[in-house]
């Protein structure tokens, strides 16, 4: 028991912290993962440490610090030894380009031709597959049209994304067309893609979005989302607990509101509609019903 114990609390203390991302099972870096699990093995042992195996008692404090050392150096060189293995094999694949992301370039012209040939001349791919560009302003003819298919307009990018299975999309436009990068940024916001941009870029979009690593050069990649993992898992968890207390709280006024809907008009309780949530999923929201039911007037009748 004890030692299931201490199996959840490592699973949920690396949820919290971000790491079992599924968007980025295929992203993670080496060099990443080991200060990823380096300060996650830190955290979790000093809690264990000061919850369960510290006490008043102090024999010795060499003792402390040595099974403090010890727990450290077990728990992060078990955990970082299999993912070690598992990211190196990763890396392996790709740049063998056994393993790869459906990517689309926004852009037809110069800057978009420069990306794709440097891309494609990589001695160690990044994992990068074209599938396609897409283009800002319409030309009878595109540069680009040479290298890869044109699926269509910007406008229809969170179609396309879906029709293609694309993971990653690439910002090449050119400088008279970037007016146009608050509209595809408002696009992409509502997928789950990765977003790249060119460094030329960097300084327009600075303070509109966060910029969160370089990936290979030339491109650099970008964050729409400004909490980091662990912030968000965080607040994920508050949500739940405070939801899960306010409907402990407010359970007898719920009731007392469904008995008073229930007897005041005809219809069900609980009135359900769907609605757009986060990257554009549909999910169903449950209210009280505040609206009367039409009647056919056969039912009248």
């Amino acid at each position: 028991m004890a030692v299931l114990s201490f199996l959840f609390f490592w699973i949920i203390l690396y949820i919290i912290l971000g790491t079992y991302n599924v968007n980025k099972i295929f992203r993670k870096s080496r060099l990443k993962e080991l200060s990823q699990t380096s300060f996650i093995s830190l955290v979790g042992v000093i809690i264990i440490f000061f919850a369960l195996i510290l006490d008043d008692v102090i024999i010795t404090y060499k003792s402390y610090y040595q099974l403090f050392v010890f727990l450290y150096l077990f728990h992060f060189g078990l955990t970082y030894t299999f993912r070690l293995i598992i990211t190196t094999g990763t890396v392996r694949k790709i740049h063998r380009r056994e393993l790869g992301f459906n990517t689309i370039i926004v852009g037809s012209n110069g800057n978009a031709i420069k990306i794709y040939e440097e891309i494609e001349r990589q001695v160690m791919p990044s994992g990068n597959k074209f599938t396609g560009f897409v283009n800002v302003v319409g030309y009878e003819k595109y540069k680009i049209g040479k290298y890869l298919p044109h699926l269509g307009k910007f406008q229809d990018l969170k179609q396309i994304i879906q029709d293609y299975n694309v993971e990653e999309v690439i910002l090449a436009i050119e400088r008279s067309e970037r007016e146009t990068i608050k509209n595809i940024l408002t696009i992409l916001e509502e997928t789950e893609v990765v977003i790249k941009i060119i460094p030329d870029m960097q300084d327009y979009l600075m303070g509109m979005v966060k910029m969160s690593s370089i990936w290979q050069y030339p491109l650099i990649q970008i964050s729409q989302d400004l909490m980091p993992p662990w912030q968000q898992s965080m607040k994920r968890l508050i949500d739940i607990v405070a939801a899960l207390i306010a409907l402990t709280l407010l359970f007898p006024v719920f009731v007392f509101v469904a008995v008073g809907v229930k007897f005041s008009s005809r219809g069900p309780v609980i009135y359900s509609q769907k609605r757009v949530g986060i990257h554009g999923h549909t999910f169903k929201m449950h209210k009280f019903r505040s609206m009367f039911l039409m009647l056919k007037k056969t039912d009248r009748n």
